[in-house]
């Protein structure tokens, strides 16, 4: 799946990802892992989500990767934000109080940029990714990410074969093996959503799930 792909689909508003409020599952589960105010959030594979804003409103320095420009101006656009921009080998910053988005690429990142981050927040990140990228995903973004990092994982779990992603279906036993030492993923949350999800039934998926993890490096 290469860039390419989804610079079209937010070209094209294809953008079905997107949420126009806080996913609530954020809202339930952050709290629990009791980041300081001040702590620095990577969200990767931002997009305009509006979770950025719920992140930095509870007194975290949030930092998002994405690649679409369109994605960034809007999500600035939309706040009524001018960020002052800055480029570095990583891409181009917005940065416009305790937001910060990168437009670049994920896999471009490395233990420099993600020094001093304590936490991840992954909703829409690696259930955009197919099978063969998951754990190039892993091996980059989250091997970069130092010790001690806490984070949140949101999955979707429907059969595969039924739609094609994306958003892909990343079930339990692979999330297990993805995240294996030095991560941790402790499952936190399952709950069926397909009565919720019409644009999936009417795609004839017959089992909707999504999992919330909480993710740890020792």
């Amino acid at each position: 799946m290469k860039a390419d792909f989804w610079l079209q689909r937010w070209q094209e508003g294809q953008i079905g990802f997107h949420r126009d409020d806080v996913m609530p599952l954020l809202a339930t589960h952050w709290p629990a892992l009791r980041l300081p105010p001040g702590s620095r959030v990577l969200v990767p594979l931002a997009g305009k989500s509006l979770d950025m804003h719920w992140l930095a409103a509870q007194g975290h320095r949030v930092l998002g990767i994405e690649l679409s420009p369109l994605a960034v101006q809007q999500f600035f656009a939309k706040a009524g934000l001018q960020p002052a921009r800055h480029s570095s080998r990583h891409g181009e910053h917005f940065v416009a109080g305790d937001l910060e988005i990168i437009l670049g690429d994920a896999f471009g990142l490395d233990a420099g940029l993600l020094a001093d981050v304590a936490g991840v927040y992954d909703r829409a990140a690696l259930i955009a990714l197919p099978a063969d990228l998951r754990r190039r995903y892993l091996d980059t973004v989250y091997a970069a990410l130092p010790g001690g990092c806490d984070g949140l994982l949101i999955t979707l779990e429907y059969p595969q074969e039924e739609k094609a992603g994306p958003p892909f279906s990343v079930e339990a036993p692979e999330v297990a093996k993805l995240f294996s030492a030095p991560w941790q993923a402790i499952p936190l949350e399952r709950r069926d959503i397909l009565d919720q999800e019409p644009r999936f039934r009417a795609e004839g998926v017959s089992a909707l799930a999504t999992a919330v993890y909480r993710l740890r490096k020792s």
